[in-house]
């Protein structure tokens, strides 16, 4: 079992930065493929970005291409998405989660653990 915990998002301006940080506990991540996701009410979750267990391989949207940077520390259990450049379009609940093998999905079904969610506002 594995347990997500996301943290550090908050209301920015748009051009501003944020880092989100996906803590895990439970089990190590070293052996799982991660990705952030974003949903806004009324769609589907939506891909963001995506790391493969050994941070060889990395996966983003084309919305956020240039953007955003995933990130993680399997020393620390840890995911990152640093967030630059950020526009009201981005404004979400950002969501981690964790696949069993080495290489992430890009569709939410493909996952097998999800963080409860961090609130991200990005004001015009």
């Amino acid at each position: 079992q594995v347990q997500l915990v996301e943290s550090g998002g908050g209301l920015v301006q748009a051009g501003g930065s944020l880092r989100l940080s996906c803590a895990a506990s439970g089990r190590i991540l070293s052996g799982y493929g991660m990705g952030w996701f974003r949903q806004v009410p009324g769609k589907e979750r939506e891909f963001v970005a995506g790391i493969s267990w050994s941070a060889g391989s990395t996966y983003y949207a084309d919305s956020v291409k240039g953007r955003f940077t995933i990130s993680r520390d399997n020393a620390k259990n840890t995911v990152y998405l640093k967030m630059n450049s950020l526009k009201p379009e981005d404004t979400a609940v950002y969501y981690c989660a964790a696949r069993r093998g080495r290489v992430p999905g890009q569709y939410a079904q493909e996952y097998d653990y999800w963080g409860q969610g961090t609130q991200v506002t990005v004001s015009s």
